[in-house]
């Protein structure tokens, strides 16, 4: 169990400290267990895991960054055996429908199907003349996809021999990655609603189509398309199954444990400087904090860290969002919600960007750009057992950090009555969506809390309460500065700022990291390690 920094400090010797416990943080940890290495994980929450905690009110139980996770119930797919190995193959996953998204404008639906030929197919059925361009964007995202792991291998390379291959190595993802979304599919056909369709989860890395880069756009999609999952037990069930592996080398994990400084001496990371003052020690400091937080906050005086910190400013935080979470005091039996997530767009709002400049340019008038409607509690194997005769639902839309800035310097629960009212009327418009989408739900309303960017910046420290950390843009792609090994000797980053948004993203950056230190190729070992384990099964 994790240990509170304000009760007990740190006073082992540690292979390695590594800043924050999200996902990124806890799977590099737990990596370097496994190879014998000691970890401190420091976490500025009192709860640990990042966004893949949960949090309870009353009778109910939110998840606050995890609502699908895809190819994790495949135990060949390499995100699953990734998972396998850094838990020891603790963690179960519940597979949702086939059916995982489901994508409104208005009331218009579209389906998206698990398996190529279903996910195919059941497009083919609202774009029959249509089937050429949509066979022509499977086969687009599968090569972008699948030209990626070298892309991404570089990210781990000594700088030295990076200059040698590295280029050869980014090339031909670099075709896919300096093309934004709109632009690629748009070379694949003109039909704009097809376009708005298969762009419609454009909410999971937070940009649409005529910013994203394309590379981004089809990581998502690719790993959807077989399906979508749920942890058994809820999204705590990642770090309570991966902790053991960490405390397995003598690791520990401390949460309230905030981190004000990355303390360098003659060019090398040395150790971290607590918010009260207190030094800790190591050989190896790893920052799973996110880029601009890590060279604005940890590391701003350093001169060496110059470019990555300009590269981090340039870049920009990603979008910024609010979540309802909604407690209906009903099971399932009675309300009969689905396992597939609703994507809810204006009406005729086919056009991403047009629909999220309107609102950005007037936020209080114009439409939502996009709501995501996921019902967790149906997701979850355990629910009905831990809350009886409860269910929740989460409601999610883009915001911008301006409209919070009045705020921005006050405390968690103690913004006033003013913010209070905005967050109601932020509340009340939601709702409306859920009243409209799943109307049986409005008469067991029992509780709903609204979280906004000052609580994501509040708990994850980002600097814009951003979810996604920089935007995923081609020019980032283009950059080669954010990496795991950093100007700064044994200072290494790790988390989605180095791979890709998302928990797949966070996860991979964690193995990258890993291989980065260590010298060696950690996911050739985990997926040998499968292969072995599968040999002598049979």
């Amino acid at each position: 169990m994790a240990t509170s920094y304000k009760q007990q400090k740190p006073i082992g010797k540690y292979h390695s400290i590594i800043i924050g416990s999200g996902m990124s943080g806890m799977a590099l940890a737990a990596i370097l267990a496994k190879e014998g290495k000691k970890c401190l994980l420091l976490e500025r929450h009192y709860t640990p895991g990042g966004f893949t905690h949960v949090f309870k009110r009353r009778n109910y139980e939110w998840d606050v960054g995890i609502h699908y996770i895809g190819d994790v119930h495949r135990p060949q797919s390499v995100l699953r055996q990734m998972f396998d190995y850094v838990s020891e193959s603790r963690l179960q996953w519940e597979e949702m429908d086939a059916n995982y998204d489901r994508i409104f404008f208005g009331k218009e639906a579209y389906n998206l199907v698990a398996g190529k030929e279903a996910f195919i197919n059941t497009l083919v059925t609202y774009f029959p003349e249509e089937k050429k361009a949509i066979e022509q964007y499977y086969q687009t995202v599968t090569a972008a996809f699948k030209q990626a792991k070298n892309f991404f291998a570089e990210k781990a390379m000594p700088p030295l021999l990076s200059k040698f291959v590295g280029n050869r190595m980014r090339k031909k993802t670099l075709e896919f990655a300096s093309v934004t979304t709109r632009n690629m599919l748009e070379n694949i056909t003109q039909n704009q609603k097809l376009i708005g369709v298969l762009t419609g989860q454009y909410g999971d890395y937070g940009l649409p189509p005529a910013q994203s880069s394309f590379l981004m756009h089809s990581a998502v999609v690719k790993h959807y398309m077989h399906g979508g999952a749920f942890p058994v037990g809820g999204s705590a069930e990642i770090f309570n199954t991966i902790e053991p592996t960490i405390n397995e080398a003598g690791g520990e994990v401390f949460t309230n444990a905030e981190v004000k400084k990355i303390r360098i001496k003659n060019g090398k990371a040395i150790g971290v400087q607590m918010a009260d003052d207190k030094e800790l020690f190591a050989k190896h400091i790893i920052s799973s904090a996110g880029a601009g937080v890590t060279f604005n906050q940890f590391l701003k005086d350093e001169k060496s860290t110059q470019k990555f910190k300009q590269v981090a400013d340039k870049i920009n935080p990603s979008a910024c969002h609010l979540c309802l979470y909604v407690g209906l005091n009903a099971d399932n039996e009675v309300l009969q919600l689905p396992k597939t997530n609703f994507w809810i767009y204006p009406e005729n709002g086919y056009n991403h960007d047009e629909t999220m400049a309107n609102f950005f340019n007037d936020p209080d008038n114009a439409p939502l750009p996009v709501v995501y409607m996921s019902f967790p509690a149906v997701k979850n194997l355990t629910w009905n057992k831990r809350y009886p005769n409860r269910s929740t639902v989460e409601l999610i839309t883009i915001t911008k950090y301006d409209q919070f800035k009045n705020w921005e310097n006050t405390r968690w629960h103690k913004r006033g009555e003013t913010y209070e009212s905005y967050k109601e009327k932020l509340a009340q418009r939601l709702l409306k969506y859920m009243y409209e989408y799943v109307p049986q739900t409005k008469p067991y309303l029992d509780y709903y809390e609204l979280s906004t960017p000052l609580s994501t910046k509040s708990f994850v420290n980002y600097e814009q309460g951003e979810i996604y950390g920089l935007k995923h843009t081609p020019e980032r792609f283009n950059d080669k500065t954010l990496r795991a090994i950093t100007p700064i000797k044994n200072l290494y980053l790790t988390g989605q700022d180095i791979a890709t948004a998302g928990i797949g993203g966070a996860l991979n950056s964690a193995v990258l990291t890993a291989s980065a230190m260590l010298k060696k190729n950690m996911l050739s070992k985990i997926l040998n390690q499968t292969k072995q384990r599968l040999t002598e099964t049979n």
